[in-house]
């Protein structure tokens, strides 16, 4: 088994931070499904502004284009950063040469602009 990347939400902005919330990244609802990425699923965030790489949870989000800190990882990135929001799953060796994650890139507002490579079949 390894662990390959599943999906990526590419250069997403952070738009609220709640440092009082108990911790995760609640992300629209839209990138969410289009990504795969389910809710109190490990996420991976790479802040580019900062440098700042962290793991936590995925929350849904309601408003259109939300991506929000929240907890103590709201101290590790500026309302406007970019980040990138990856996923991860186990795939078997000889699946994993094959295995091709679902990219999606988004705009200043976080609306889709494009999708690339369908999530493979995954067999646990």
């Amino acid at each position: 088994m390894r662990i390959m990347l599943k999906s990526k939400i590419h250069r997403a902005r952070v738009t609220q931070l709640n440092i009082d919330y108990e911790g995760s990244i609640t992300i629209d609802r839209k990138l969410m499904e289009e990504t795969d990425i389910l809710p109190g699923e490990q996420v991976q965030v790479l802040n580019v502004n900062n440098g700042a790489r962290f793991t936590t949870y995925a929350i849904e989000g309601e408003a259109s284009g939300e991506i929000c800190l929240n907890g103590a990882a709201a101290r590790l990135a500026a309302k406007g950063d970019t980040i990138m929001i990856l996923s991860y799953c186990y795939v078997e060796d000889d699946e994993a040469r094959n295995f091709t994650p679902k990219l999606v890139y988004v705009d200043a507002k976080n609306a889709i602009t494009k999708s690339k490579r369908a999530v493979g079949v995954i067999r646990l």
